[in-house]
Protein backbone atom coordinates (compact mmCIF):
# COMPACT_ATOMS: atom_id res chain seq x y z
CA UNK A 1 0.00 0.00 0.00
CA UNK A 2 3.24 2.31 0.63
CA UNK A 3 1.37 4.00 3.59
CA UNK A 4 1.33 7.70 2.30
CA UNK A 5 -0.44 6.50 -1.40
CA UNK A 6 1.12 5.06 -4.47
CA UNK A 7 1.62 1.78 -4.12
CA UNK A 8 0.11 -1.06 -5.39
CA UNK A 9 -2.15 -1.98 -2.30
CA UNK A 10 -5.85 -1.56 -1.73
CA UNK A 11 -5.58 2.34 -0.50
CA UNK A 12 -9.09 3.31 -1.12
CA UNK A 13 -11.83 2.90 1.40
CA UNK A 14 -14.43 4.35 3.56
CA UNK A 15 -12.93 4.39 6.88
CA UNK A 16 -15.22 7.87 8.21
CA UNK A 17 -18.22 5.45 7.06
CA UNK A 18 -17.07 2.37 8.82
CA UNK A 19 -16.66 4.49 12.07
CA UNK A 20 -20.04 6.28 11.64
CA UNK A 21 -22.03 3.31 11.51
CA UNK A 22 -19.97 1.68 14.69
CA UNK A 23 -20.50 4.49 16.47
CA UNK A 24 -24.62 4.42 15.20
CA UNK A 25 -24.69 0.63 15.98
CA UNK A 26 -22.26 0.00 18.64
CA UNK A 27 -20.75 -3.04 16.75
CA UNK A 28 -17.06 -2.87 15.41
CA UNK A 29 -16.76 -3.97 11.74
CA UNK A 30 -15.68 -7.43 11.02
CA UNK A 31 -13.62 -5.83 8.01
CA UNK A 32 -13.80 -3.03 5.93
CA UNK A 33 -13.66 -3.46 2.38
CA UNK A 34 -11.19 -1.54 0.23
CA UNK A 35 -10.04 -1.21 -3.77
CA UNK A 36 -7.28 -0.04 -5.58
CA UNK A 37 -8.48 2.42 -8.20
CA UNK A 38 -6.22 2.56 -11.19
CA UNK A 39 -7.86 5.23 -14.36
CA UNK A 40 -10.98 5.22 -12.85
CA UNK A 41 -11.42 1.33 -12.86
CA UNK A 42 -11.34 -0.98 -9.79
CA UNK A 43 -8.25 -3.26 -10.65
CA UNK A 44 -8.23 -5.04 -6.98
CA UNK A 45 -10.16 -5.56 -3.80
CA UNK A 46 -9.52 -7.02 -0.55
CA UNK A 47 -10.62 -6.85 3.12
CA UNK A 48 -9.37 -4.50 5.37
CA UNK A 49 -9.24 -6.95 8.83
CA UNK A 50 -9.24 -5.66 12.46
CA UNK A 51 -6.19 -6.27 14.24
CA UNK A 52 -4.50 -8.50 15.00
CA UNK A 53 -5.98 -10.50 12.19
CA UNK A 54 -4.69 -10.22 8.56
CA UNK A 55 -6.43 -11.30 5.25
CA UNK A 56 -5.79 -14.36 4.06
CA UNK A 57 -6.00 -15.86 0.56
CA UNK A 58 -8.65 -18.97 0.74
CA UNK A 59 -6.35 -20.54 -2.22
CA UNK A 60 -8.84 -20.43 -5.36
CA UNK A 61 -9.99 -17.58 -7.44
CA UNK A 62 -8.52 -14.36 -8.33
CA UNK A 63 -5.95 -12.67 -5.75
CA UNK A 64 -7.52 -9.71 -6.64
CA UNK A 65 -11.02 -10.33 -5.56
CA UNK A 66 -11.69 -9.63 -1.68
CA UNK A 67 -14.20 -12.50 -1.72
CA UNK A 68 -11.68 -14.90 -2.18
CA UNK A 69 -9.70 -13.74 1.18
CA UNK A 70 -10.89 -14.33 4.82
CA UNK A 71 -9.58 -12.48 8.11
CA UNK A 72 -8.16 -14.25 10.51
Amino acid sequence: MMHCSGGEGTSTFDMVGAIDRWVETKVAPAQIPASRIVEGQVVRTRPLCPYPQTAVFKGTGSADDASNFICQ
